[in-house]
């Protein structure tokens, strides 16, 4: 099977995010045979929820459609370096790969802050491919904080 990128549906989720004045993060959740089953973007402002990461939703979403708490093969891909919880979160799951744009030096639990990946607690260990469509994620989040930062949203 030939490699296709999902992130432009991530994008998609995170455009929207940023529609609903949520940080723009989307993610979406790709089968071993390369079909969507889940995609979400951030909402965590809507639901009040501090887990409800795109991330997360998309996750939630996945293991509803498959009815399993575990997705092994599947693979993730999301606009931003997913956080500690997200990243603990996705090797529960066991997901197989994680694509993800833009790091995060802040936030990041990947390849910044707590790596939960490298740490001896983590049962299971991704694949991780980093800087994909980085910039577009980068400037998406650039313009949202810019625009939260001149008070137009």
């Amino acid at each position: 099977m030939m490699f296709r990128s999902h992130m432009e549906l991530a994008l998609e989720q995170a455009r929207a995010a940023a529609g609903r004045g949520e940080v723009p993060v989307g993610a979406v959740v790709v089968s071993p045979s390369g079909s969507v089953v889940a995609k979400a973007g951030n909402r965590t402002r809507e639901l009040k929820d501090p887990t409800a990461h795109a991330e997360i939703l998309a996750l939630r979403e996945a293991c509803a459609v498959t009815k399993s708490e575990r997705l092994p093969g599947f693979d993730l891909y999301v606009t931003l370096e997913p956080c500690a919880m997200c990243a603990a979160a996705m090797a529960a799951a066991r997901i197989r790969r994680i694509y993800y744009g833009a790091s995060d030096p802040k936030s990041g639990g990947v390849a910044h802050g707590a790596r939960v990946f490298i740490h001896p607690q983590s049962h299971h260990v991704p694949e991780v491919y980093d800087g994909i469509a980085a910039k577009e994620c980068e400037k998406l989040l650039q313009s949202f904080f810019a625009e939260k930062r001149a008070g137009k949203n």
